[in-house]
């Protein structure tokens, strides 16, 4: 039975499928715009990222669409063994359909590095193994996501390089992690992501610049949640996801952050209860650097966010950028 087949019966509509392969891809523009209408024929939503090392993606539909759509992809040569990691949203979670082509589908910025090579990139653990791994003392464990969604959940002991964004990590690794390397002379080193997508780019990263006893953990925090039992279980808080689900629990249920939606920083509970938080307008990350009219405008967009839920309607403002 598939992870579709197990996740249907009695529950939301909407299914998510989060995937990405590094294969040498060719023939772009046409396989844009034949997912493109396959996608938009089937009520299928969110963005597929195509580039000559591969595709990245996430998208929400009906279950059969969403298949039917991965099913295409697994044509192209390279994305035979493209998977996916499969969750459930009360609604459709994106607001529209992109399929771009780009030069990286994870913006790193080393054209050198070659992820699609299985001899480039560290080595493979599987969800069920990554506890043992993480725990041992002599390895050194480090979560290469944006320092924002560190700040959501991580696991117990990552490192955080408090990067804004992934084409920071190379810099982070020569001024910070060289040295630490050869301070404490780790014999593995462990780094994990969402869905896999940037940890094991990142590892192909370190082995070009003479790193050993490089692992990642395959499949991302994601599959982790979803094969390794809550109540054995290293993460602590929830995982960032880039839909309007905003993060997600251990569950893979939609989890207690929301987003800011004048910076778009994910926000907990507590920190909704914080001084400077206003609804749709503002936040304690954002409030000093607010203009009176940037502030005006984002009141006047939760006004009518508001006026549209009244009336049984989804605003625009709503959605997550995609």
């Amino acid at each position: 039975m598939s992870a579709i087949e197990r996740a249907a019966g009695g529950e939301p509509e909407v299914l998510v499928a989060a995937f990405y392969r590094f294969a040498a891809l060719e023939g772009l523009p046409a396989l844009r715009a034949e997912l493109l209408e396959l996608a938009s024929a089937r009520g299928v939503r969110g963005t597929i990222l195509l580039a000559s090392e591969g595709v990245n993606g996430t998208i929400a539909g009906p279950d059969a669409a969403v298949e039917a759509v991965l099913a295409r992809l697994r044509q192209v040569a390279g994305l035979e063994r493209l998977q996916a990691r499969f969750s459930r949203a009360e609604q459709q979670a994106f607001h529209r359909l992109k399929v771009r082509l780009k030069r990286e589908i994870v913006t790193l910025g080393q054209p050198d590095v070659a992820p699609y090579l299985t001899s480039a990139v560290g080595t493979h653990v599987p969800p069920r193994q990554w506890d043992a791994l993480i725990t041992d003392p002599h390895t050194l464990v480090i979560d290469t996501r944006n320092a924002y969604e560190v700040a959501v959940g991580s696991f117990e002991g990552a490192i955080d390089p408090g990067t804004a964004s992934f084409r920071e990590f190379p810099a982070w690794v020569d001024r910070e992690l060289r040295p630490l390397v050869a301070e404490r002379r780790p014999q593995a080193i462990a780094l994990f992501c969402t869905g896999g997508i940037r940890c094991e780019k990142a590892t192909a990263y370190l082995r070009q610049q003479g790193f050993d006893g490089v692992h990642h953990l395959q499949g991302g925090i994601l599959r982790y949640l979803e094969e390794v039992p809550e109540q054995r279980s290293h993460w602590r808080g929830e995982c960032f996801v880039f839909d309007q689900r905003v993060a997600v629990n251990h569950r893979l249920e939609p989890g207690e952050h929301s987003l800011c939606h004048a910076c778009r920083m994910p926000l907990s509970p507590a920190e909704r209860a914080l001084p400077g938080y206003v609804e749709g307008v503002s936040c304690h990350h954002c409030l000093d650097g607010l203009s009176s009219a940037r502030r005006r405008r984002l009141a006047e967009r939760q006004r009518q966010m508001a006026l549209a839920a009244s009336r049984g309607e989804v605003h625009i403002g709503r959605a997550f950028p995609a």
